[in-house]
């Protein structure tokens, strides 16, 4: 789905990435590029897997976090920061604002899941919920940043929370240039877009022949038609997914264009497809992977991009689930 849209527009560039890396690099941690020949001879192709899931915090919201937080000046980490997110960003911020010293305030939906929110607790955030479907989570959060000159960290929109997660696509680039292997297309999950389009900027940039595709649940699927209408959509209220940390109702502001000009498409799969890429993940990979996670799983194990003879590498983005939700799809 490509434009001629300018890169200098965008809001991201590859020595964004690059710098963000460098800055990063000694607090996160390098997540494998995993193999699995029994995945390989299900799907056909050689399928290589970025884990994730097993970042700090439990999933590649680390990096976005940890860029942004390490750029705070003094006056700033004293006031502290407040972040909105269903999870995975609360995590994050939540734990590099733990390790930096700084105060945060998250505020999460009252659905979300309970390991989440307890883990952000945890980490000594300060938490406060609220109902996805009646409230609106950015002015609870400018409402609290004008009160206490705390500094917003949104979950996507944002250029250093971007740059940061761009570093997978960094990562995943080095590792299969190890594997001496040239890759035919790559596979993120995407919610707001803010890791597809950095990931996407660093492929597209370093290796042009690549393809990049998104991955979203059924519901949830606001960048596939946005890709092909060329404009942001929206998604329907009250749709259901199994994967919390993929719900926003339009693609990003600043991630839209990125994604707009260099994916390919976004692949879409249902709530029972997810459940079964979890389980295939436990099984092949020894990997505990949370649903929106598993989403890029999901699309090559339902047949939905063509991978017989191809090199792809996917990112299993999360593993933060609830027990009951991962035993159940375990147990399909």
């Amino acid at each position: 789905m490509t434009t001629q849209t300018s890169q200098a527009a965008f809001a991201i560039s590859l020595g964004d990435l690059q710098q963000a890396h460098e800055r990063i690099r000694p607090h996160i941690v390098r997540t494998p590029l995993l193999e699995s020949e029994t995945l390989n001879r299900l799907l056909g192709g050689r399928i290589l897997v970025k884990a994730e899931c097993l970042q700090n915090a439990g999933a590649f919201k680390f990096r976005g976090a940890c860029n942004r937080l390490l750029q705070l000046s003094t006056a700033q980490k004293q006031a502290g920061v407040v972040a909105f997110s269903s999870g995975n960003h609360a995590l994050a911020i939540s734990a590099v604002a733990r390790k930096f010293g700084v105060p945060a305030t998250i505020i999460m939906p009252a659905d979300a899941p309970k390991a989440k929110i307890e883990g952000s607790r945890a980490n000594g955030a300060t938490v406060i919920l609220y109902d996805r479907h009646k409230d609106d989570r950015e002015a609870i959060g400018s409402e609290i940043a004008v009160r206490t000159s705390a500094v917003v960290v949104p979950p996507y929109d944002d250029p250093d929370v971007m740059a940061g997660q761009g570093t997978v696509g960094l990562e995943i680039l080095e590792q299969a240039a190890a594997l001496g292997v040239t890759l035919d297309a790559v596979i993120a999950a995407s919610s707001g877009g803010g890791l597809v389009a950095g990931v996407a900027t660093a492929v597209k940039s370093l290796s042009p022949a690549t393809e990049v595709y998104a991955g979203e649940p059924a519901g949830f699927d606001e960048l596939a038609r946005s890709l092909v209408s060329g404009q942001p959509e929206s998604n329907a209220p009250g749709v259901h997914s199994i994967c919390d940390s993929l719900q926003v109702v339009r693609p990003g502001k600043l991630t839209f264009p990125i994604n707009l000009h260099l994916l390919s498409g976004s692949l879409v799969v249902s709530d029972d497809e997810v459940r079964r890429a979890m389980k295939a993940a436990y099984q092949h990979l020894k990997l505990v992977v949370e649903p929106g996670g598993a989403v890029p799983l999901a699309a090559l194990l339902a047949g939905k991009l063509d991978v017989a003879g191809k090199t792809v590498a996917l990112v299993l983005s999360g593993g933060n689930v609830d027990t009951h939700v991962f035993i159940e799809a375990l147990g399909r």
